[in-house]
């Protein structure tokens, strides 16, 4: 799995995960991101809108519009039945990952630091 590849899926398991809890509109999914990993996950607009784009399109998101809390005019997504099954899969797999990135010693002893 390349770089791309990875941050690809990653973005898409974050996005999914936000919208486990409600639907939002894409700006409130960043703002989720970013304030949630204290500024770390700063998405940028341009990346994380093609990543809703692409999940709609894979019917593991649905959108209505609807207002803001500012009274703005936004798409608001949610999860599909198919995007919360995938959003299991994803977190297994994201646990396996985890688990195998941990077992990889970090010195050749086998030792920690």
């Amino acid at each position: 799995m390349g770089g791309n590849d990875l941050f690809t899926g990653t973005l898409e398991l974050l996005v999914l995960r936000v919208l486990a809890r409600a639907p939002m509109h894409g700006f409130g999914i960043g703002r989720i991101l970013r304030e949630n990993s204290s500024g770390v996950l700063d998405v940028a607009e341009g990346v994380l809108y093609p990543a809703l784009h692409r999940l709609e399109n894979r019917e593991l998101l649905s959108s209505d519009w609807g207002r803001t809390e500012a009274g703005r005019r936004a798409k608001f997504y949610q999860l599909t039945e198919a995007g919360v099954a995938r959003l299991e899969e994803m977190e297994a797999e994201w646990a396996r990952f985890r688990g195998a990135v941990a077992s990889i010693p970090r010195r050749a002893d086998g030792g920690g630091s």
